[in-house]
């Protein structure tokens, strides 16, 4: 990753999403320029089969602030976010799903918690039961409990995407297929601060959902036993003298 004067990356994974993707970019344009800091979007098209990519090489031309890449073959939401991490040149970098379902107007409450801490994490839980059905709801909440318990976490929403951080938070992290819902704890275990923030949810109103009950917790069980070893056998120590 190389860093340049751009300040903030907004980084988007995304598959079948030609209906959102528009709105969404204005949208984060709209939370972005009244703050006047420089800033990227990157969108990372994960094989879609609709008109994403052509849409996206259209808005790319018009928007130079907008860059796009697309996938060789379907990799997946994890593969999406973090080829869009190593891509991002801003010393922030955000996360975000392509569905509208995360509000860009949260975007200056996610960056005004860095004074706190290195990464800052949105929590749904509050605004969920408004946009959810109850079986998305159920499975999120039985999930995120399963991850806290077995992980030893207290976060309070790993499922959601919608994150803020520095970018030196993931210049060691080892990240890995079904990693985008552990890293609160994966920038934990290098160091560095997480907090939480509470933003808005709102229903899908194009598209279609990608990840069901499996993805949220059955897939992601075996994932989640390699977090939990992973802190059990992390090296951990302060070096206390240098000569030379």
């Amino acid at each position: 990753m190389t860093t340049t004067e751009t300040e903030i990356s907004v980084v988007i994974p995304c598959h079948n999403e030609q209906d959102n993707l528009q709105p969404l970019v204005a949208a984060i344009r709209a939370a972005l320029d009244p703050l006047k800091r420089t800033y990227e979007i990157i969108v990372t098209d994960d094989q879609s089969s609709d008109g994403s990519w052509a849409l996206l090489q259209k808005m790319c031309a018009s928007f130079p602030q907008l860059r796009a890449q697309r996938f060789e073959k379907q990799s997946g939401q994890s593969a999406g976010l973090w080829a869009g991490m190593r891509a991002a040149r801003g010393k922030i970098i955000v996360t975000l799903d392509a569905d509208m379902q995360n509000d860009p107007a949260d975007l200056p409450k996610l960056l005004a918690g860095l004074d706190k801490a290195d990464c800052v994490c949105g929590s749904r839980v509050e605004a969920r039961g408004k946009g959810d059905g109850f079986v998305r709801v159920a499975s999120s909440r039985i999930a995120n409990g399963i991850r806290n318990k077995l992980s030893g976490e207290t976060i309070t929403d790993a499922g959601c995407c919608y994150r803020a951080f520095k970018r030196e938070c993931i210049v060691e992290v080892k990240f890995f297929n079904g990693g985008h819902r552990f890293l609160p704890t994966l920038i934990k275990m290098e160091g560095f601060t997480v907090i939480e923030v509470p933003i808005s949810h709102h229903p899908r109103v194009a598209g279609q959902a990608h990840y069901g009950v499996w993805n949220r917790l059955f897939k992601s069980f075996y994932d989640l036993l390699a977090v939990r070893w992973m802190k059990t056998r992390m090296l951990r120590f302060k070096v206390a003298e240098r000569v030379n």
